[in-house]
């Protein structure tokens, strides 16, 4: 029993494409449908249309405030 895959559709117009594995229709656009909707989709990156989420990182974790030692010993070094 042979599975055929789902067709995948262009992230940008939604258009059915072909995958790189057919030999009977190629794509050298790959994910997506023609080379319009790959320029779009640069695009967008270019623009920051997308973006992937961070979440803040606590400061006070990765950097100690500093110490009354350190600040004297930066103001030692001052002219």
């Amino acid at each position: 029993m042979v599975l055929k895959a789902k067709a995948m559709l262009c992230p940008i117009c939604k258009k059915n494409i072909a995958d790189l594995d057919d030999p009977d229709s190629p794509n050298r656009f790959f994910p997506f449908c023609s080379e319009r909707c790959k320029l779009i989709d640069l695009g967008r990156w270019l623009g920051e249309r997308y973006r992937i989420p961070i979440k803040p990182a606590d400061e006070s974790s990765e950097f100690p405030p500093p110490s009354s030692a350190d600040a004297r010993a930066d103001s030692s070094d001052k002219p």
